[in-house]
């Protein structure tokens, strides 16, 4: 459930159209936390109407061309997040913040759109498998579920080696202690 009814969103807009208060009054009047929510409300109002203030039940999905001209949009403009959400028709600013902070960690990469969910299990297609149906799809699905093990399995082996490395240093620690240990021990005696 929405936390503010879209009611309750158009009474607060309402009011601000007719000029009852600023975002800072109508804050307080309605017990809304922050008056920002209310002047994305009144924004978004004014650009899509009705349709601004109800909550979207469907997840919008976006082409990684369409991230991509957005982030060097706002990167080569001096434009906030709340025009540029605006201008293109996005309903939440915070996405595009989203999308500008990944593409600045990890470059144009982190805005392909990714497979959500569990990975498949890998299909048991053998040679025969593969003779009988030689669709590049299919051998191209089964080389990147093998490269994708391949690489989990190398991660676990490298992890398991610096583990044993480990605990074998802090055995040789501990025997070199015992041995300094019992050394002093003797010499006082």
């Amino acid at each position: 459930m929405a936390k503010y009814s879209y009611e309750l969103k158009k009474e607060i807009v309402q009011a601000y159209l007719n000029k009852e208060g600023g975002y800072k009054y109508l804050s307080k009047k309605y017990g809304v936390p922050s008056k920002s929510c209310i002047e994305k409300w009144v924004h978004n109002y004014e650009v899509w109407g009705d349709a601004g203030l109800t909550r979207s039940r469907k997840q919008q999905t976006f082409s990684f061309e369409f991230k991509l001209s957005v982030v060097e949009l706002y990167l080569t403009t001096e434009i906030s997040y709340q025009e540029l959400a605006l201008k293109m028709g996005i309903t939440t600013p915070a996405q595009i913040c989203r999308w500008v902070n990944d593409f600045r960690v990890a470059g144009p990469d982190a805005l392909v759109p990714r497979k959500k969910g569990r990975p498949k299990p890998l299909k048991k297609l053998h040679a025969k498998t593969i003779a009988e149906n030689p669709t590049d799809d299919v051998v191209t699905e089964y080389i990147k579920q093998l490269e994708a093990e391949n690489l989990k399995l190398r991660i676990q082996n490298a992890y398991l080696k610096e583990l044993r490395r480990l605990r074998l240093e802090d055995e040789a620690r501990m025997r070199e202690l015992q041995e300094s240990s019992t050394v002093s021990e003797e010499n006082s005696d």
